[in-house]
Protein backbone atom coordinates (compact mmCIF):
# COMPACT_ATOMS: atom_id res chain seq x y z
CA UNK A 1 0.00 0.00 0.00
CA UNK A 2 0.83 3.48 -0.80
CA UNK A 3 2.30 5.35 2.57
CA UNK A 4 0.04 8.33 1.38
CA UNK A 5 -2.62 6.43 1.53
CA UNK A 6 -1.43 4.66 4.72
CA UNK A 7 -4.16 5.81 7.84
CA UNK A 8 -2.36 7.65 10.37
CA UNK A 9 -2.45 5.96 14.09
CA UNK A 10 -2.39 7.46 17.38
CA UNK A 11 -2.40 5.80 20.51
CA UNK A 12 -5.94 4.17 21.94
CA UNK A 13 -6.94 4.23 25.88
CA UNK A 14 -5.76 0.40 25.79
CA UNK A 15 -2.53 1.77 25.47
CA UNK A 16 -1.87 0.20 21.73
CA UNK A 17 -2.07 1.92 18.11
CA UNK A 18 -5.60 2.55 16.32
CA UNK A 19 -6.03 3.03 12.89
CA UNK A 20 -7.85 6.51 11.85
CA UNK A 21 -10.08 6.18 9.16
CA UNK A 22 -8.85 8.17 5.93
CA UNK A 23 -12.41 10.18 6.00
CA UNK A 24 -12.89 11.14 9.66
CA UNK A 25 -11.13 12.11 13.01
CA UNK A 26 -12.35 9.44 15.01
CA UNK A 27 -11.34 5.34 15.56
CA UNK A 28 -12.23 2.97 12.72
CA UNK A 29 -14.86 0.91 13.53
CA UNK A 30 -13.06 -2.18 12.68
CA UNK A 31 -10.54 -1.40 15.49
CA UNK A 32 -12.92 0.18 18.07
CA UNK A 33 -14.88 -3.62 18.34
CA UNK A 34 -11.67 -4.67 19.99
CA UNK A 35 -11.06 -1.92 22.27
CA UNK A 36 -12.15 -3.35 26.34
CA UNK A 37 -15.00 -2.15 28.33
CA UNK A 38 -18.78 -1.99 28.17
CA UNK A 39 -18.61 1.65 28.09
CA UNK A 40 -17.02 2.13 24.76
CA UNK A 41 -19.22 3.82 22.08
CA UNK A 42 -18.73 2.91 18.52
CA UNK A 43 -19.58 5.75 15.97
CA UNK A 44 -21.58 4.72 13.02
CA UNK A 45 -19.42 6.72 10.01
CA UNK A 46 -20.42 6.69 6.60
CA UNK A 47 -18.19 3.57 5.37
CA UNK A 48 -20.18 2.00 8.52
CA UNK A 49 -23.53 2.91 7.86
CA UNK A 50 -23.29 2.23 3.92
CA UNK A 51 -22.86 -1.24 5.00
CA UNK A 52 -25.62 -1.36 7.51
CA UNK A 53 -27.86 0.18 4.36
CA UNK A 54 -26.90 -2.53 1.90
CA UNK A 55 -26.10 -5.56 3.70
CA UNK A 56 -29.65 -7.06 3.15
CA UNK A 57 -29.46 -7.30 -0.50
CA UNK A 58 -25.99 -8.38 -0.50
CA UNK A 59 -27.10 -10.94 2.20
CA UNK A 60 -30.12 -11.21 -0.65
CA UNK A 61 -28.60 -12.13 -3.19
CA UNK A 62 -27.53 -15.88 -2.62
CA UNK A 63 -30.40 -16.84 -1.10
CA UNK A 64 -32.67 -15.20 -3.59
CA UNK A 65 -31.02 -17.72 -6.23
CA UNK A 66 -31.41 -20.99 -3.96
CA UNK A 67 -34.79 -20.13 -3.45
CA UNK A 68 -36.06 -19.67 -6.51
CA UNK A 69 -33.82 -22.64 -8.20
CA UNK A 70 -35.15 -25.04 -5.18
CA UNK A 71 -38.86 -23.71 -5.88
CA UNK A 72 -38.04 -24.48 -10.04
CA UNK A 73 -35.84 -27.34 -9.60
CA UNK A 74 -39.10 -29.10 -7.68
CA UNK A 75 -41.42 -28.56 -10.43
CA UNK A 76 -38.42 -29.78 -13.02
CA UNK A 77 -37.89 -32.86 -10.98
CA UNK A 78 -41.99 -33.53 -10.84
CA UNK A 79 -41.79 -32.96 -14.07
CA UNK A 80 -39.22 -35.18 -15.89
CA UNK A 81 -40.67 -38.00 -13.69
CA UNK A 82 -43.03 -37.63 -11.55
CA UNK A 83 -43.07 -41.44 -10.09
CA UNK A 84 -39.52 -40.87 -8.77
CA UNK A 85 -39.82 -37.13 -8.10
CA UNK A 86 -39.20 -38.07 -4.26
CA UNK A 87 -35.81 -39.74 -4.41
CA UNK A 88 -34.42 -37.78 -7.70
CA UNK A 89 -35.13 -34.39 -5.63
CA UNK A 90 -33.09 -35.86 -2.60
CA UNK A 91 -30.53 -36.95 -5.53
CA UNK A 92 -30.40 -33.34 -6.77
CA UNK A 93 -29.91 -31.42 -3.59
CA UNK A 94 -27.63 -33.96 -2.17
CA UNK A 95 -25.00 -33.30 -4.92
CA UNK A 96 -25.80 -29.02 -4.78
CA UNK A 97 -25.20 -29.36 -1.00
CA UNK A 98 -21.90 -31.45 -1.11
CA UNK A 99 -20.71 -28.27 -3.60
CA UNK A 100 -21.48 -26.42 -0.99
CA UNK A 101 -20.36 -28.25 1.68
CA UNK A 102 -16.62 -28.16 -0.30
CA UNK A 103 -17.07 -24.54 -1.43
CA UNK A 104 -17.46 -22.57 2.02
CA UNK A 105 -13.91 -23.38 3.80
CA UNK A 106 -12.26 -23.55 0.44
CA UNK A 107 -13.15 -20.42 -0.29
CA UNK A 108 -12.48 -19.09 3.19
CA UNK A 109 -8.82 -19.99 2.71
CA UNK A 110 -8.39 -18.60 -0.51
CA UNK A 111 -9.95 -15.44 0.00
CA UNK A 112 -8.25 -15.44 3.61
CA UNK A 113 -5.07 -15.03 1.34
CA UNK A 114 -6.30 -13.30 -1.43
CA UNK A 115 -4.08 -9.70 -1.67
CA UNK A 116 -5.97 -7.37 -4.60
CA UNK A 117 -6.34 -4.09 -5.37
CA UNK A 118 -9.97 -4.69 -4.15
CA UNK A 119 -9.04 -6.53 -1.13
CA UNK A 120 -10.03 -9.81 -0.24
CA UNK A 121 -13.35 -10.44 -0.47
CA UNK A 122 -14.74 -8.16 -3.08
CA UNK A 123 -12.82 -10.37 -6.05
CA UNK A 124 -14.41 -14.17 -4.82
CA UNK A 125 -18.29 -12.15 -4.25
CA UNK A 126 -17.86 -11.15 -7.78
CA UNK A 127 -17.16 -14.48 -8.92
CA UNK A 128 -19.26 -16.62 -7.31
CA UNK A 129 -21.87 -14.45 -8.52
CA UNK A 130 -21.09 -14.78 -11.72
CA UNK A 131 -20.58 -18.91 -11.71
CA UNK A 132 -24.24 -19.32 -9.41
CA UNK A 133 -25.66 -17.02 -12.16
CA UNK A 134 -24.33 -19.86 -14.77
CA UNK A 135 -25.92 -22.23 -12.96
CA UNK A 136 -29.02 -20.70 -12.59
CA UNK A 137 -29.07 -20.62 -16.67
CA UNK A 138 -27.94 -24.00 -16.97
CA UNK A 139 -30.72 -25.09 -14.48
CA UNK A 140 -33.18 -23.25 -16.84
CA UNK A 141 -31.96 -25.53 -19.74
CA UNK A 142 -31.99 -28.32 -18.29
CA UNK A 143 -33.94 -31.41 -19.72
CA UNK A 144 -32.55 -34.55 -17.52
CA UNK A 145 -32.21 -35.22 -13.70
CA UNK A 146 -28.86 -35.53 -14.98
CA UNK A 147 -27.77 -31.94 -16.24
CA UNK A 148 -30.14 -31.23 -13.21
CA UNK A 149 -27.84 -32.24 -10.88
CA UNK A 150 -24.98 -30.71 -12.65
CA UNK A 151 -26.66 -26.94 -12.79
CA UNK A 152 -27.66 -27.78 -8.69
CA UNK A 153 -23.64 -28.14 -8.25
CA UNK A 154 -22.93 -24.95 -9.98
CA UNK A 155 -25.61 -23.36 -8.54
CA UNK A 156 -24.27 -24.20 -5.19
CA UNK A 157 -20.79 -23.73 -6.00
CA UNK A 158 -21.11 -20.01 -7.10
CA UNK A 159 -23.65 -18.83 -4.71
CA UNK A 160 -21.70 -19.93 -1.66
CA UNK A 161 -18.45 -18.27 -3.06
CA UNK A 162 -20.54 -15.57 -2.83
CA UNK A 163 -22.08 -15.79 0.71
CA UNK A 164 -19.05 -17.45 2.80
CA UNK A 165 -16.74 -14.14 1.93
CA UNK A 166 -19.80 -11.92 2.36
CA UNK A 167 -20.45 -13.38 5.97
CA UNK A 168 -16.55 -12.18 6.59
CA UNK A 169 -17.31 -8.71 6.51
CA UNK A 170 -18.72 -9.27 10.30
CA UNK A 171 -16.00 -10.33 12.01
CA UNK A 172 -13.71 -8.12 9.30
CA UNK A 173 -15.36 -4.92 9.71
CA UNK A 174 -18.04 -4.81 12.44
CA UNK A 175 -17.43 -3.90 16.00
CA UNK A 176 -18.78 -6.45 18.25
CA UNK A 177 -21.39 -4.06 19.86
CA UNK A 178 -23.20 -4.00 16.19
CA UNK A 179 -23.15 -7.23 15.48
CA UNK A 180 -26.47 -7.75 16.28
CA UNK A 181 -27.64 -4.78 14.69
CA UNK A 182 -25.62 -6.30 11.41
CA UNK A 183 -26.51 -9.93 11.93
CA UNK A 184 -30.53 -8.75 11.81
CA UNK A 185 -30.12 -6.63 8.83
CA UNK A 186 -27.78 -9.65 6.91
CA UNK A 187 -30.41 -12.52 8.06
CA UNK A 188 -33.55 -9.82 7.25
CA UNK A 189 -32.29 -10.10 3.36
CA UNK A 190 -31.29 -13.63 3.07
CA UNK A 191 -34.53 -14.95 4.91
CA UNK A 192 -36.83 -12.01 2.91
CA UNK A 193 -35.25 -13.42 -0.29
CA UNK A 194 -35.88 -17.28 0.92
CA UNK A 195 -39.30 -16.50 1.81
CA UNK A 196 -40.10 -14.52 -1.45
CA UNK A 197 -38.24 -16.03 -3.70
CA UNK A 198 -40.65 -18.88 -4.86
CA UNK A 199 -43.38 -15.96 -4.90
CA UNK A 200 -41.41 -14.08 -7.94
CA UNK A 201 -40.98 -17.71 -9.11
CA UNK A 202 -44.23 -18.76 -9.36
CA UNK A 203 -44.49 -15.30 -11.64
CA UNK A 204 -42.47 -17.51 -14.13
CA UNK A 205 -44.43 -21.09 -13.71
CA UNK A 206 -44.88 -21.53 -17.51
CA UNK A 207 -41.90 -19.77 -18.50
CA UNK A 208 -39.33 -21.29 -15.91
CA UNK A 209 -35.89 -20.57 -18.16
CA UNK A 210 -37.01 -16.54 -18.23
CA UNK A 211 -37.44 -16.87 -14.33
CA UNK A 212 -33.81 -18.19 -13.88
CA UNK A 213 -32.23 -15.45 -16.64
CA UNK A 214 -34.34 -12.94 -14.74
CA UNK A 215 -33.29 -13.60 -11.55
CA UNK A 216 -29.63 -14.23 -12.07
CA UNK A 217 -29.41 -10.69 -13.71
CA UNK A 218 -30.85 -9.21 -10.42
CA UNK A 219 -28.15 -11.06 -8.69
CA UNK A 220 -25.56 -9.81 -10.83
CA UNK A 221 -27.21 -6.15 -10.08
CA UNK A 222 -27.20 -6.43 -6.50
CA UNK A 223 -23.49 -8.12 -5.42
CA UNK A 224 -21.65 -5.57 -8.36
CA UNK A 225 -23.62 -2.33 -6.53
CA UNK A 226 -22.83 -3.94 -3.52
CA UNK A 227 -19.18 -4.16 -4.14
CA UNK A 228 -18.80 -0.74 -5.73
CA UNK A 229 -20.95 0.92 -2.27
CA UNK A 230 -18.75 -0.75 0.14
CA UNK A 231 -15.20 -1.27 -1.22
CA UNK A 232 -12.38 -2.35 0.90
CA UNK A 233 -9.23 -1.10 1.41
CA UNK A 234 -6.39 -2.21 -0.93
CA UNK A 235 -4.08 -5.19 0.69
CA UNK A 236 -1.18 -6.19 -1.35
CA UNK A 237 0.45 -4.99 0.87
CA UNK A 238 -0.67 -7.15 4.10
CA UNK A 239 1.65 -9.69 5.06
CA UNK A 240 0.56 -13.30 4.35
CA UNK A 241 1.65 -16.78 6.05
CA UNK A 242 4.13 -19.24 3.38
CA UNK A 243 1.88 -21.82 1.53
CA UNK A 244 2.79 -25.12 3.16
CA UNK A 245 -0.02 -27.77 1.48
CA UNK A 246 -0.23 -29.85 5.39
CA UNK A 247 -1.05 -26.63 6.90
CA UNK A 248 -3.86 -25.89 4.65
CA UNK A 249 -5.09 -29.38 5.06
CA UNK A 250 -5.21 -29.36 8.45
CA UNK A 251 -6.57 -25.81 9.03
CA UNK A 252 -10.22 -27.27 7.74
CA UNK A 253 -10.40 -29.15 11.11
CA UNK A 254 -11.15 -27.12 14.22
CA UNK A 255 -10.68 -29.42 17.45
CA UNK A 256 -14.19 -29.40 19.19
CA UNK A 257 -12.49 -30.40 22.55
CA UNK A 258 -10.02 -27.18 22.34
CA UNK A 259 -12.35 -24.90 20.93
CA UNK A 260 -15.85 -26.63 22.45
CA UNK A 261 -17.99 -23.25 21.90
CA UNK A 262 -17.01 -23.79 18.18
CA UNK A 263 -18.38 -27.38 18.07
CA UNK A 264 -21.67 -26.87 20.23
CA UNK A 265 -22.29 -23.53 18.06
CA UNK A 266 -21.83 -25.87 14.65
CA UNK A 267 -23.65 -29.17 15.84
CA UNK A 268 -26.93 -27.01 17.03
CA UNK A 269 -26.38 -24.66 13.72
CA UNK A 270 -26.75 -28.46 11.67
CA UNK A 271 -29.58 -29.72 13.84
CA UNK A 272 -31.55 -26.44 13.66
CA UNK A 273 -30.87 -25.97 9.86
CA UNK A 274 -31.61 -29.69 9.48
CA UNK A 275 -35.03 -29.61 10.84
CA UNK A 276 -35.92 -26.50 9.21
CA UNK A 277 -34.55 -27.50 5.60
CA UNK A 278 -36.21 -30.79 6.24
CA UNK A 279 -39.83 -29.83 5.55
CA UNK A 280 -39.06 -26.89 3.50
CA UNK A 281 -36.87 -28.73 1.03
CA UNK A 282 -40.78 -31.01 0.33
CA UNK A 283 -43.07 -28.29 1.00
CA UNK A 284 -44.54 -28.91 -2.47
CA UNK A 285 -44.74 -32.55 -2.18
CA UNK A 286 -45.96 -32.52 1.60
CA UNK A 287 -49.17 -29.75 0.56
CA UNK A 288 -49.53 -33.03 -2.13
CA UNK A 289 -49.01 -35.98 -0.48
CA UNK A 290 -49.80 -35.21 3.06
CA UNK A 291 -52.62 -32.29 2.59
CA UNK A 292 -54.54 -33.55 -0.26
CA UNK A 293 -53.67 -31.04 -2.66
CA UNK A 294 -53.24 -31.06 -6.65
CA UNK A 295 -49.84 -29.77 -7.71
CA UNK A 296 -51.54 -26.99 -9.66
CA UNK A 297 -52.71 -25.89 -6.05
CA UNK A 298 -49.87 -26.71 -4.08
CA UNK A 299 -47.24 -24.81 -6.82
CA UNK A 300 -49.70 -21.26 -6.16
CA UNK A 301 -50.34 -22.16 -2.14
CA UNK A 302 -46.49 -22.63 -1.04
CA UNK A 303 -45.91 -18.98 -2.28
CA UNK A 304 -48.50 -17.44 -0.66
CA UNK A 305 -47.55 -19.41 2.30
CA UNK A 306 -44.32 -17.18 2.17
CA UNK A 307 -45.77 -14.31 1.85
CA UNK A 308 -48.17 -14.18 4.80
CA UNK A 309 -45.36 -15.54 7.09
CA UNK A 310 -43.49 -12.37 6.14
CA UNK A 311 -44.99 -10.28 8.75
CA UNK A 312 -44.15 -12.31 11.54
CA UNK A 313 -40.67 -12.83 10.46
CA UNK A 314 -39.80 -9.23 9.55
CA UNK A 315 -41.34 -8.29 13.70
CA UNK A 316 -38.89 -11.25 14.87
CA UNK A 317 -35.66 -10.42 13.07
CA UNK A 318 -36.19 -6.41 14.23
CA UNK A 319 -36.97 -7.53 17.55
CA UNK A 320 -34.39 -10.16 18.13
CA UNK A 321 -30.74 -8.60 16.83
CA UNK A 322 -31.14 -5.18 18.32
CA UNK A 323 -32.52 -6.76 22.16
CA UNK A 324 -29.45 -9.19 21.86
CA UNK A 325 -27.04 -6.36 21.28
CA UNK A 326 -29.29 -4.17 24.10
CA UNK A 327 -28.78 -6.80 26.64
CA UNK A 328 -25.65 -8.64 25.43
CA UNK A 329 -27.06 -11.83 25.49
CA UNK A 330 -27.41 -14.08 22.37
CA UNK A 331 -28.44 -17.66 23.61
CA UNK A 332 -31.55 -16.72 25.20
CA UNK A 333 -32.86 -16.03 21.40
CA UNK A 334 -31.35 -18.54 19.62
CA UNK A 335 -32.75 -20.83 22.29
CA UNK A 336 -36.32 -19.34 21.43
CA UNK A 337 -35.72 -19.44 17.57
CA UNK A 338 -34.95 -23.51 17.56
CA UNK A 339 -38.01 -24.41 19.93
CA UNK A 340 -40.59 -22.33 18.08
CA UNK A 341 -39.36 -24.42 14.62
CA UNK A 342 -39.38 -27.47 16.38
CA UNK A 343 -43.61 -26.48 17.85
CA UNK A 344 -44.61 -25.24 14.20
CA UNK A 345 -43.58 -28.96 12.71
CA UNK A 346 -46.69 -30.57 15.03
CA UNK A 347 -49.33 -28.00 13.53
CA UNK A 348 -49.70 -30.01 10.31
CA UNK A 349 -49.19 -33.41 11.81
CA UNK A 350 -51.64 -33.25 14.27
CA UNK A 351 -54.48 -31.26 12.00
CA UNK A 352 -53.30 -32.38 8.42
CA UNK A 353 -55.14 -29.14 6.57
CA UNK A 354 -54.49 -26.46 4.13
CA UNK A 355 -54.70 -23.93 7.47
CA UNK A 356 -52.40 -25.79 9.19
CA UNK A 357 -49.29 -25.43 6.81
CA UNK A 358 -49.85 -21.81 6.83
CA UNK A 359 -49.82 -21.56 10.26
CA UNK A 360 -46.71 -23.79 10.60
CA UNK A 361 -45.15 -21.53 7.84
CA UNK A 362 -46.05 -18.31 10.33
CA UNK A 363 -44.86 -19.85 13.29
CA UNK A 364 -41.85 -21.34 11.60
CA UNK A 365 -40.78 -18.35 10.14
CA UNK A 366 -40.52 -16.38 13.44
CA UNK A 367 -38.48 -18.61 15.03
CA UNK A 368 -36.40 -18.82 12.41
CA UNK A 369 -36.15 -15.28 11.94
CA UNK A 370 -34.93 -14.77 15.95
CA UNK A 371 -32.84 -17.61 15.38
CA UNK A 372 -31.18 -16.20 12.31
CA UNK A 373 -31.13 -12.64 13.73
CA UNK A 374 -28.80 -13.41 16.83
CA UNK A 375 -27.20 -16.59 15.53
CA UNK A 376 -24.79 -15.15 12.62
CA UNK A 377 -23.35 -12.37 16.06
CA UNK A 378 -23.10 -15.52 18.22
CA UNK A 379 -21.03 -17.46 15.82
CA UNK A 380 -18.90 -14.38 15.39
CA UNK A 381 -17.65 -14.60 18.63
CA UNK A 382 -16.58 -18.30 18.77
CA UNK A 383 -14.69 -17.89 16.05
CA UNK A 384 -11.23 -19.50 17.06
CA UNK A 385 -8.76 -16.87 14.98
CA UNK A 386 -9.81 -13.48 13.95
CA UNK A 387 -7.08 -13.94 10.81
CA UNK A 388 -8.86 -17.24 9.46
CA UNK A 389 -12.26 -16.00 10.43
CA UNK A 390 -13.62 -16.30 6.68
CA UNK A 391 -11.91 -20.07 6.89
CA UNK A 392 -13.73 -20.71 10.03
CA UNK A 393 -17.24 -18.88 9.53
CA UNK A 394 -16.76 -21.21 5.73
CA UNK A 395 -16.43 -24.51 7.87
CA UNK A 396 -19.69 -23.14 10.49
CA UNK A 397 -21.52 -22.07 7.50
CA UNK A 398 -21.40 -25.74 6.47
CA UNK A 399 -23.87 -26.32 9.63
CA UNK A 400 -26.20 -24.18 7.33
CA UNK A 401 -25.47 -25.54 3.72
CA UNK A 402 -25.08 -29.58 4.57
CA UNK A 403 -28.40 -29.82 5.89
CA UNK A 404 -30.08 -29.37 2.46
CA UNK A 405 -28.53 -32.03 1.07
CA UNK A 406 -28.29 -34.80 4.24
CA UNK A 407 -32.46 -33.26 5.10
CA UNK A 408 -33.38 -34.68 1.78
CA UNK A 409 -31.84 -37.95 2.05
CA UNK A 410 -33.14 -38.38 5.86
CA UNK A 411 -36.73 -37.08 4.70
CA UNK A 412 -36.95 -39.62 1.30
CA UNK A 413 -36.03 -42.21 3.66
CA UNK A 414 -38.55 -41.61 6.33
CA UNK A 415 -41.53 -41.22 3.75
CA UNK A 416 -40.40 -44.69 2.74
CA UNK A 417 -40.08 -46.73 5.74
CA UNK A 418 -43.24 -44.76 6.86
CA UNK A 419 -45.04 -45.06 3.99
CA UNK A 420 -46.64 -40.95 4.70
CA UNK A 421 -45.11 -37.82 4.40
CA UNK A 422 -46.90 -37.40 7.74
CA UNK A 423 -43.85 -38.89 9.59
CA UNK A 424 -41.70 -36.04 8.63
CA UNK A 425 -43.33 -33.03 10.94
CA UNK A 426 -42.48 -35.23 14.42
CA UNK A 427 -39.13 -36.12 12.88
CA UNK A 428 -38.33 -32.56 12.15
CA UNK A 429 -39.71 -31.35 15.54
CA UNK A 430 -36.87 -33.74 17.27
CA UNK A 431 -34.11 -32.40 15.12
CA UNK A 432 -35.03 -28.93 15.61
CA UNK A 433 -35.14 -29.46 19.35
CA UNK A 434 -32.13 -30.74 19.81
CA UNK A 435 -30.36 -27.91 17.82
CA UNK A 436 -32.06 -25.60 20.39
CA UNK A 437 -30.29 -27.24 23.27
CA UNK A 438 -27.28 -27.44 21.86
CA UNK A 439 -26.72 -23.70 22.73
CA UNK A 440 -26.71 -24.18 26.05
CA UNK A 441 -23.19 -25.45 26.95
CA UNK A 442 -21.84 -22.46 24.63
CA UNK A 443 -19.57 -20.48 27.67
CA UNK A 444 -18.23 -17.69 25.63
CA UNK A 445 -21.28 -16.07 24.58
CA UNK A 446 -23.90 -15.31 27.16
Amino acid sequence: MDESQTPTREPSAAGRAVPIGPDMNSPDPADCAALPGPEVSVRIDRRLRRLLTSVPFASAAPQLGFAVTAYFMALQVQAIDDAAKVANLAIVNVAGAMAAVVTQPLIGVVSDRTRTRMGARAPWMLIGALIGSAGMITAGLSRSIAVLVVAAMIVQFGFNALSGPLSAILPDRIPNRLRGRYSTLAGLGSITAAILGPFLASAFIDRIFLGYGVVAAIILVIVTAFIVWNPESDNRGVPREAFAARTFATSFWINPRRYPDFGWSFLGRILIFGGYFMLLSYQLYLAQGYIGLSTAEAAKIIPLIGAVALPGFLIAILVAGPYSDRVGRRKPLVLFGGLTIAASALIPWLVPATASLFAQGVVATIGFGAFTAVDQALVSEVLPAQENSAKDLGILNIAATLPGGVAPIIAATIVHLFGSYGALYPTAAVVALLGALAVLPIKGVR
